[in-house]
């Protein structure tokens, strides 16, 4: 049971200080989303459409029983500025709302919600910040996404390349399901896409489909020989027979005419993800170290001897799965709360080092964000410092940066009131 919004094919046409903390958010924990945005070529004169996708899990929202059935209510703002965050273009919100009534569903880590919404913006540069807020829980998370806005043209333009979560056929016609997430498992073989090639007239024209593995510096193409007509093509196509390993791919459709001359090109950066585990796993050995702050060293040794990969990913799993808040659940929000704090602390307190090593990183990790902070960068005779406070614990924690270079070290820890990790 999926409650989404299914599209027509016609239709389709160095600063370490920057933390999150929970009074931005509204709560400590956070919303595990998925965004995506493709452009398209625009009903309006020298505008291009985007189209946003925003897909929330099931088990990210808050359920509330209410007569014969559960409830959920979110908000999701969008926030356009310029490239360099300095003006505000443009905000949108709305609400969304979800009914089920089956108890279990709301649990499934395989239901859940998809919004979309479709702007005509001018070609160039924004950026753009996205929050989904439970309207209940108060429980929130953003993301921010760097956006190009090409110009596309009349006589053979393309639109952006957008993945498929599945193609379905019913009394209505063909529909397209988006894969928001961008992303495949380890398990599979097929990357189901679309996109649009727009053209003043008819065509023979080459394809070349290529999947780049950026890891492993390989690639992987097929071909396709395709007749377009004047105005607007969709395009649909399956890369199969890929043998997936675990990291990032660039998907590319070069497009060129009858003589094997490349005309224009689109590409697309995609994940695959080890089955089971938070997309932030590129890594396995890695992700059994970074472990580092809620297991134990005999729970990491024990993991770490596994004789095979395999053998690792399953010890890894068990570990995971003994955390589970409820065992009925597929998804584990221990785990992907975790991993989530692990790569925001990559992200934002870089130092000298990897984040989640950082002494930032370790209270990030282990405490989630503060509740509030206290930030002094520029204080007279004073190497800069903050403040950061957990008042669930009764605890704060003093950073200072002693060398400059945004290297912020923990003053007096205190481990003897070391509670461990809190979810």
């Amino acid at each position: 049971m999926k409650n989404i919004l299914i599209l027509l094919l016609f239709s389709v046409s160095v600063i370490s200080a920057q933390v999150e903390y929970s009074s931005n958010l509204g709560n400590a924990k956070s919303m595990n989303f998925s965004v995506d945005v493709g452009g398209f070529k625009s009903s309006v004169p020298n505008k291009t459409r985007m189209d946003f996708f925003v897909q929330v899990p099931y088990t990210s929202i808050q359920f509330v029983k209410k007569d014969n059935g559960f409830y959920a209510n979110y908000n999701i703002t969008l926030s356009f500025t310029d490239e360099n965050k300095t003006n505000i273009i443009f905000e949108r919100n709305w609400k969304e709302r979800i009914k089920t009534t089956d108890f279990d569903q709301t649990l499934s880590g395989e239901n859940y919600n998809l919004s979309y919404k479709t702007y005509d913006l001018n070609p160039g540069k924004y950026f753009v910040k996205c929050i989904v807020e439970d309207s209940d829980s108060r429980t929130a998370s953003s993301k921010e996404i760097p956006l190009v806005v090409k110009q596309i043209t009349d006589s053979l333009g393309v639109s952006d390349l957008m993945l498929v979560s599945e193609f379905v056929k019913d009394s209505t016609g063909e529909k397209i399901i988006p894969n928001v997430t961008a992303s495949v498992t380890n398990r599979s073989n097929l990357v189901p896409l679309y996109f649009e090639i727009y053209s003043d007239k008819k065509r023979d024209l080459n394809i070349e489909y290529s999947l780049d593995d950026l890891k492993k510096n390989t690639s992987f193409k097929q071909m396709e020989h395709i007749t377009v007509n004047p105005g607007t093509n969709l395009i649909k196509h399956t890369v199969n027979n890929v043998s997936f390993s675990v990291g990032e791919y660039l998907l590319n459709a070069v497009i060129k005419d009858n003589d094997w001359k490349i005309i224009t090109s689109v590409e697309k950066k995609i994940y695959s993800k080890i089955h089971g585990v938070p997309l932030a796993i590129t890594d396995l050995d890695k992700a059994v170290v970074q472990m580092v702050y809620i297991a134990s060293p005999e729970e990491l040794d024990y993991i770490k001897e596994g004789k095979s990969y395999d053998e690792k990913l399953e010890r890894f799993l068990n570990f995971w799965d003994k955390k589970k808040p409820n065992s009925k659940t597929i998804d584990n929000p221990i785990l992907y709360e975790y991993f989530r704090r692990v790569d925001y602390s990559n992200k934002h307190f870089k130092g000298l080092g990897e984040g989640w090593r950082s002494d930032m990183g370790m209270i990030f990790i282990t405490f989630g964000p503060p509740s509030s902070v206290e930030r002094h960068p520029l204080d007279s005779n004073t190497k800069p410092y903050e403040i950061w406070d957990y008042y669930e614990l009764n605890r704060s924690f003093v950073f200072s940066d002693q060398t400059g270079f945004g290297d912020y070290r923990l003053l007096d820890p205190d481990y003897s009131r070391w509670p461990g990790y809190r979810p």
